[in-house]
Order: structure tokens, then sequence, then C-alpha cells
């Protein structure tokens, strides 16, 4: 089965259901107004407060789009790349590609020029999809891309003149499906990831893939047609999407909320009736916070339906959860682990009825296997710390143009992941450290190597190490470990100026100045600087709490 024939089902079954509303928050003049008294409104921008579709309005433009590439000569394995931020247009273009028998490979929107050019070569692009927020940093590298032919625009204002207007050409296409069989072997997307190396590898997804994710997840979290699902993380991520596959596989309405406050969420569950919300650990955090200091009053919105709130993306407080549960005693809470390589969350999951095992990431989820395996692949004993390796439907075909990257992770249909772990006497898994070095601060991946890079070029540091310290609210925060080179002075202010050219997630959090110790073999010992600052990072919090 492939994953476009959810979709297919759906506009069949519930034409006239609402499947996608989009948000806009930032754009609504009177909180005192519910959303929908919105709808039809629109802001001086030209920008409206709401936006909806039905299942049919999503298999039509989804069609649409699918017969547009088709004319552009678009065939089956070829690549479509789509740079949006979360819209309504975002999942009838990814559908779209699909449809067509091509792949949709998702960019993150935080990738600078540079990686957007190098993502694109590296899968070599036939098409990019882009919106108004990404001009700039095509128009820098658009003569750089190999093979991308087609440059589709998403906006009203701003097209470049290398670009075609999306709106307008898929209105002179056909409403009608392509006639192109689909199959679960089929390749469907690639997403993209890094390692230590800090260069995002390529990973290719078939539908099979795809549909076990959205079984999984329904299995989890037990979506209905009545469900509503609020999504607010970014859809270029396995996480989100995949999270909404669920829905997609009983036809629950989603709802795309764009910015993300402590009013927006409660909001937005309550006028639009939402039952299931995804939240990041800060997120989760930031709603409590500002409850405790009567900044919200619940008593302001109708949240009875929520019933399910679960977190994943980066390790979760235990202590959270309890402040949640204090505050939402009826709610049921889940928390999923999982890795692009392996579709998304879910080959690792919590389980609702397993909230007094907080602090674990939990047992395989369904269709999903677990072990944690020496260095020799061998299963460690109970409560021995090892790696964690997981097989299933879901794990990826491989890294695009690399294989050697690819026989390091999949060994024998199983996924190494990485992280190390252990399990207890009941099974649970409760993840250790990370064998890799990516920092996960506020469920976004900070990759290292490529902070270090760019600090060594500042002409007063001979070396710098960049790790993760453990924070309450984001999980972790970066520092980097700075060496001056002998006979100069360097401080704080004068890096964080220096930095300013990172985009803003990259940015070190703290500075420490300090030598940083290297190997035999040249290699930064990372452990040791993790071993003698995150211990003190760790009583500074405590003391503070």
């Amino acid at each position: 089965m492939a994953i476009t024939d959810f979709l297919e089902r759906n506009a069949r079954i519930y034409p006239n259901d609402i499947s996608l509303v989009e948000l806009n928050p930032a754009n609504r003049p009177d909180v005192s107004v519910s959303w929908r008294e919105y709808s039809l409104t629109e802001a001086s921008s030209g920008e409206k407060y709401r936006r909806d579709m039905t299942w049919r309005e999503f298999d039509v433009k989804a069609n649409r789009f699918a017969n547009l590439l088709l004319t552009r000569g678009i065939k089956r394995g070829d690549k479509v790349a789509i740079l949006l931020m979360n819209c309504i247009e975002w999942l009838p273009i990814y559908f779209g590609i699909l449809k067509t028998g091509a792949l949709a490979v998702p960019l993150n929107f935080r990738y600078t020029a540079d990686e957007i050019e190098y993502c694109l070569n590296l899968v070599r692009a036939d098409a990019l999809v882009f919106g108004p927020e990404f001009v700039e940093r095509v128009e820098e590298v658009a003569g750089n891309f190999d093979g991308v032919n087609d440059y589709f625009f998403v906006g009203e204002k701003g097209k470049p003149a290398f670009a075609g207007s999306y709106e307008h050409l898929v209105g002179y296409c056909s409403s009608i499906a392509p006639a192109v069989e689909i199959c679960e072997e089929d390749d469907a997307a690639i997403y993209f990831s890094s390692g230590t190396t800090g260069r995002p590898k390529a990973i290719l997804h078939n539908h099979g893939s795809l549909t076990a994710a959205a079984k999984t997840e329904q299995n989890h979290h037990s979506q209905t047609r009545e469900d509503v699902f609020l999504c607010i993380p970014p859809l270029y991520h396995t996480g989100a999407k995949m999270h909404w596959f669920g829905s997609l596989m009983v036809g629950g309405k989603a709802i795309l909320l764009r910015g993300v406050s402590p009013q927006w969420v409660l909001q937005t569950v309550s006028d639009e009736r939402a039952t299931l919300v995804w939240l990041l650990v800060p997120w989760a955090q930031d709603i409590l916070d500002a409850i405790e200091r009567g900044e919200v009053n619940l008593d302001d919105y109708r949240l009875s339906q929520w019933r399910l709130m679960h977190i994943g993306a980066q390790p979760v407080p235990p202590s959270l959860i309890k402040r949640w549960m204090k505050i939402f005693p009826n709610h049921e809470y889940d928390t999923n682990y999982g890795l692009s390589e392996s579709s998304g969350p879910g080959c690792v999951h919590l389980g609702v009825e397993n909230i007094h095992k907080v602090g674990a990431i939990g047992k395989a989820g369904y269709l999903w296997q677990t072990d944690i395996v020496d260095e020799k692949g061998k299963s460690v004993s109970q409560g021995q710390v090892g790696e964690l390796a997981v097989k299933g439907p879901g794990v990826m075909k491989g890294y695009v143009n690399n294989p050697e990257a690819t026989a390091e992770i999949l060994k024998d249909g199983w996924l190494y992941t990485g992280d190390m772990a252990r399990a207890d006497g009941d099974g649970f898994i409760y993840l250790v450290d990370r064998k890799k070095d990516v920092i996960i601060s506020g469920g976004e991946n900070i990759y290292p190597v490529q902070i270090e890079d760019f600090l060594r070029s500042h002409e007063k540091i001979a070396d710098v190490a960049v790790i993760g310290l453990p924070d309450q609210r984001l999980g972790e925060i970066s520092a980097a470990v700075v060496q001056v080179k002998v006979g100069f002075e360097l401080d704080e202010k004068e890096l964080e100026e220096f930095c300013m050219e990172l985009p803003r997630y990259k940015r070190p959090r703290k500075y420490i100045f300090a030598d940083v110790p290297r190997n035999p073999t040249g290699k930064i010992e990372k452990p040791k600087l993790r071993e003698k600052y995150c211990a003190g990072r760790l009583v500074e919090e405590q003391t503070t709490n």
C-alpha cells in the first residue's frame, strides 16, 4: 500500500470533512474572538487568519500539482525538493510529488544557502518548490545546482523571475489523479540528517516505510476520525509528519499552527477542539510556567476534549511530566523515540499506560523490535549499557550516494542508532548517552563540527570543542570550550559578535575558556569535557531548583 492511498480513500469516503486548517495567530487582531470568526478575513498584509480545506480539496490540489510536474517532465524516480514554512500548501505539494512516482525531498527551513546547494546536489534534485522566506537564499545559489530545471514559487508576492507561480500554474492542470501505479516498494521520500561530520546525509524511504509509520502512530495513540491533531513542529521533520500520518490514516482533522506561545496553543486547542497535541519540552515548560505565573487562566479555554499530550525529539525531564499531570490530571501522556532513519518517532515508545516509567523512552513500538548490543553486535545483559539497535518496516533503505555510511548503520536488517542505552528488569529502555556528538536543543539537532569549524576561523582561537550542557528548558544547550592563542586576549562579548554570522540556533549559548584536550591520534576528548563541565551544570540547576 502506498501512503497516497490513504489520501485518495479519505477524499472518496469523507470528501466534505475538513482535513487541514492553517492558523496564523500573529495576524489575529482581537484575541477575544474565536478563530472561526476570522476564517474569511484578511490582515493588512493580505494573509488570512484561518484557512482550511476538505479531503476532496486536498486530493484535488495534490492531483493538480502532480499533473503540473508531469507536464514538466518529472517522472518516476526524479526528486522534487520542498523548502517551505508550515502552510496549508505544504502537504498537498508533498503528496502531489508522490503521485507522480517521484521522490519528495523536504529541506530544513533553517538551511543556509550553502546547505541548500549541498543537499540539492547530493540527491541530484530535478525541481525545487520554495516560499517567499527563501528567495534570497535560493537566488544566491540557483545557478549552482547540477540538475534543477524547474522552480515553483508558493506565495502571492515576491516571486523571482526564474520561478513559476505555483498557484497560477496548477490552476491550468487536471484535477484527475495521474495514471501512475505506486506500490510499497517504490521510493517515496528523502529526508536529511547529519552525523558527527556535520554534513547532512540523505535518508531514503519507500512508500512501505511511510505507510508503516502511519500504522505505528495510529496504534500508539488510537486516533479516530473524530480526533483533532494540533501540529506545531515543522513539516520538513519526520517527527511532525509521521505523527500526522496517524490522522491521515483515519481521516482525522489536523491544525497547522504557525507560531507558538502558551496563549496561542491553548486558544487553538480551545477553538478548534483539539484532542491530540504533540509538544517539545520547551513549549510544554512555557505553558506550565505561564499558568503558574498567572499569565494564563485555564478557565478562559475549553480544554475538556484534550485527551493526549505527547513529547518527542529530545530527552524528557520526569519533573516536567509530574508538573504537567498535576495541572492536567486527566491527560494521557506518551513519549516517542525515533530517528529520521527509522521514519521518525515510534520505533520505541513509552505507552500511555506506563506513566509510572517516565524517564524511560519505553519499549519496542508497534511493528518494531529492539536490542541493546555491544561493539561486536551481541546482546548485552539486562542493565548493561550498549548501543540501541532497532528493526522494523520503517527502517530506511539507506543513505543516498553513501554506501559506506549505510554499511556502518545498517547491519543484517538492524538499524544501529548510535545511542547508548540500558534496559531495566521490566524491559523498559533508558538512554544513557549519545554515541554521536549531536546536541539536541529544543528538539533541534545541532552539529558541533559546523560550529567548531566556524569558530576556528577566528584569528585568536587556537582550538575549540563544542559540547552539550544539560538545560532544564531546552534539554541541552551548546557550549564552546575555547582555547585562546598564546599572547592574545579574547572575551565572551567578542565571540558573541563574531558568531552573529551563524544562524541563531547554531550560536553557542555558553563560552568556556580552557584548554581543549586531544588524544594521541588528535581527536578531541569530549567525554572528559562533558565529565568536567556537565556535572557542574547539573549541580547548578539542582541548586537553583
